[in-house]
């Protein structure tokens, strides 16, 4: 019974390993020179000049709400392309109209202007 979860193990432990080496290497190696600007944060790609809780505009989230959905339909491409020859007229029909769901909604959004950024 253990032998079969050997190999993963294995893998684990070699994965650990070899995180803690690059780890150590990179601090024992690397410069160590730190500076104002290196160590400033930032969020945004812009400087914080109030607090953490101001409020962002809206499109922040519009973007990340449309790299989701379009994320989201190549994760379920894959899986269908791969499967295409097993299926029959069907799975082609939905993937079909599953798509042009997703780009009836993608023209929506171009026309209301929430992929525009000023």
């Amino acid at each position: 019974m253990v032998a079969n979860y050997l190999p993963i193990l294995m893998f684990i432990m070699i994965g650990v390993v070899v995180g803690v080496v690059t780890l150590i290497a990179g601090r024992v190696v690397g410069p160590h020179r730190p500076d104002s600007e290196k160590d400033s944060p930032y969020e945004c790609g812009f400087e914080a000049f109030e607090d953490s809780r101001m409020k962002f505009d809206v499109r922040y989230y519009l973007v990340a709400i449309l790299f989701i959905i379009f994320d989201l339909e190549i994760a379920f491409l894959f899986p269908w392309a791969v499967a295409l020859g097993d299926m029959a007229a069907a799975g082609f029909i939905a993937m079909a109209i599953f798509l042009g769901i997703l780009v009836i909604g993608f023209i929506y959004e171009w026309k209301k202007g929430a992929l525009e950024w000023e």
